[in-house]
């Protein structure tokens, strides 16, 4: 209990540094969705209170969607504001995904009901932002504010590709949540393509290709 205390704390040490600056309205900001070859990229940002405590909170890519949900509705109850940012497919093609991941970021921020004083991101230069910020390579597993940001976006991204799951069930997003995987490449052979698929993404871009 003592090793998980210490590591939560460890959490922390970013938000403590700015504590000791004065800035208490940290805002932790990360995305999900860069991979998959379909759908939006999606960004949460989250502001928790000062010193903030949940067992178990971690980059979303760590635990389990179950508790990636349970860890969404906590955020959500605790946090003192929580912004989402949603880029499209159409936009990314257009900009690329680097460039549309900082957007979304940008959006989830400008999203948050109360403007922050300081912002962590996960490995993004916010050079679109008017606030002083942080960017950490590894942040959402090295800063609780960041890792809370990414619950936030995984799980809305999640629940997104759910509802085109119930739109085009033959793909089975609901499974592979648009990533590449085998079963997705070959649904998308036999189905074809439509308006949600990023067709700058050469998986994609190879098979219209072929065709």
């Amino acid at each position: 209990m003592g090793i998980v205390k210490s590591l939560e704390e460890d959490r922390l040490n970013f938000e403590k540094e700015l504590y000791k600056e004065g800035y208490t309205l940290i805002a932790g900001v990360d995305e999900a969705g860069r991979g998959p070859l379909v759908g939006p990229v999606v960004a949460g940002a989250v502001i928790l209170p000062v010193n903030y405590s949940c067992p178990g909170l971690n980059d979303s890519k760590q635990i389990s969607e179950k508790k990636r949900e349970k860890l969404y509705d906590i955020i959500m109850q605790d946090a003192i504001a929580v912004g989402v940012g949603v880029v499209d497919a159409k936009t990314i093609d257009e900009i690329n995904i680097l460039e549309a991941s900082r957007l979304a970021m940008k959006l989830a921020i400008e999203d948050l009901k109360v403007k922050p004083e300081y912002v962590l991101s996960d490995a993004m230069k916010l050079t679109n932002i008017d606030i002083p910020y942080k960017d950490i390579i590894h942040g959402d597993a090295l800063s609780l504010s960041i890792a809370a940001g990414s619950i936030i976006a995984k799980v809305t991204r999640d629940r997104m590709l759910l509802e085109l799951d119930k739109k085009y069930p033959q793909y089975g997003f609901a499974k592979h949540k648009g990533y590449p995987t085998k079963a997705h490449l070959e649904a998308i052979q036999k189905y074809g393509l439509f308006e949600e698929y990023r067709f700058s993404y050469k998986p994609v871009s190879n098979l219209m290709k072929k065709d």
